[in-house]
């Protein structure tokens, strides 16, 4: 500590986040996942760039959902599910990981579909590709602490990027986007469906519970919260360039030559861009982006939901803990992992799921960010509290995403 303060300001402060980063880049990272890259793929070929401000307007709304988790970790020093246990009581609690693990499914059933499909591109059998993804993904946690599984997930992460290469590539047309942001197609069923699927793309309640258990087990205290939103709002704003990039870059090319074309799986989207980007590199950047993304959020749902359930069951544990004195950890994750990748290879067209999924997210907005917003209130010490302007502009972007993201859902489901 005394090596640190004696370094120059700028370096202490550069040292200092580099201390706290994570939780929220790793989480933001997972928010991309293939799920929300299918979906925003779809919004470009459907609807060209009219869905493309609500990729930006959702970055300051995730922000301020993930500012909460963050701060609830560090002022309380409990994951999420096990502060709704002890603040709402044992009822509350398996409410909110019904919830959870119904989302962890779906996001499974989307990450392991993309993840077969990179490796159906290249001629491997799904069955090789899912078993070499799972054991990957045992032996990262398994064999390793919460800083390397942390470290292990950002260099996934990474491979995201490739979409901002891809955007580039596809040579967008400036007067075309132009003209099509300000023309939203809002009496549209269609669009709203897709609206609310990316709304339900951007807000998971496994992202939820990952980053306030991520901030615990990280041990970040009150002073790290300047860096740990920092991290928060780095991560934000990264996640929804990369699902914008991915509109655009299908808008551009895909959607500029059929607004008609289905891409419901991986294999559809590579295959749509090669005759723009070239069959070698459309499959290949292409792949490696799904494939970062899918590992990512496949580690972070999973991980989520172990803590999850731990925390409402009482068995509350770390990745800092050995397997042998975690069992229960430990044996969730695991299942989690080797459940999901076996579903996909027994049903392999699981890949149609992918919009519903962000659409069933949606759908469970109310519930979740209800928690959230009411335990950021009365679960909080008083100084760390919501209070006055911030909380109500807190309620309002809450209330206003999720009542898009439901009446888009109904409205596109025919039911309103």
């Amino acid at each position: 500590m005394s090596q640190l303060m004696s370094r120059p300001a700028p370096r202490r402060l550069l040292f200092g986040f580099l201390a706290v980063i994570g939780p929220g880049l790793v989480v933001m990272l997972a928010d991309t996942d293939v799920g929300s890259i299918i979906t925003a793929a779809q919004s470009g070929v459907a609807w060209g760039y009219r869905l493309l401000p609500l990729q930006l307007l959702l970055i300051p709304v995730l922000y301020v959902v993930q500012e909460l988790t963050v701060r609830l970790g560090v002022f309380t020093a409990k994951g999420h599910g096990e502060l709704i246990r002890d603040t709402f009581g044992q009822g509350w609690a398996w409410l909110s990981a019904a919830g959870l693990m119904i989302a962890t499914v779906g996001a499974l059933l989307t990450e392991f579909s993309g993840v077969a499909g990179v490796g159906e591109i290249y001629g491997v059998p799904r069955s090789l590709t899912l078993a070499l993804a799972v054991a990957f993904l045992l032996v990262v946690a398994l064999t390793g602490s919460y800083r390397r599984v942390e470290r292990v997930a950002i260099g996934l992460g990474l491979f995201e990027f490739v979409f901002f290469l891809i955007a580039v590539v596809a040579k967008p047309d400036a007067h075309q986007m132009a003209s099509e942001l300000i023309k939203p197609a809002l009496g549209n069923p269609a669009f709203l469906y897709l609206a609310a699927a990316n709304i339900g793309a951007v807000i998971m309640p496994w992202m939820i519970f990952y980053q306030q258990s991520a901030v615990v087990d990280k041990k970040l205290q009150p002073a790290d919260l300047k860096f740990a939103r920092l991290d928060t709002a780095a991560g934000a704003i990264v996640t929804q360039l990369v699902m914008a990039a991915v509109l655009i870059a299908t808008a551009a090319t895909i959607g500029a030559r059929s607004r008609q074309a289905s891409l419901n799986s991986v294999g559809d989207i590579a295959n749509a861009l090669t005759p723009f980007l070239g069959t070698t590199l459309g499959h290949l950047i292409f792949g490696l982006g799904v494939l970062g993304a899918g590992l990512i959020a496949a580690i972070v749902s999973s991980l989520a939901m172990a803590w999850g359930l731990g925390e409402v069951a009482g068995y509350r544990r770390s990745l800092e803990d050995h397997p042998f004195q975690a069992k229960w950890f430990y044996s969730i994750y695991a299942f989690c992992l080797i459940s999901g990748a076996i579903l996909v290879g027994i049903v392999p067209n699981l890949v149609f799921l992918n919009i519903a999924v962000e659409v069933m997210n949606a759908l469970l907005l109310p519930m979740v960010l209800g928690f959230l917003v009411t335990l950021a209130v009365h679960a909080l010490p008083p100084h760390a509290r919501l209070r006055g302007w911030y909380l109500w502009l807190t309620i309002a972007l809450t209330t206003i995403t999720a009542g898009l993201g439901i009446y888009g859902g109904l409205t596109g489901a025919g039911l309103l």
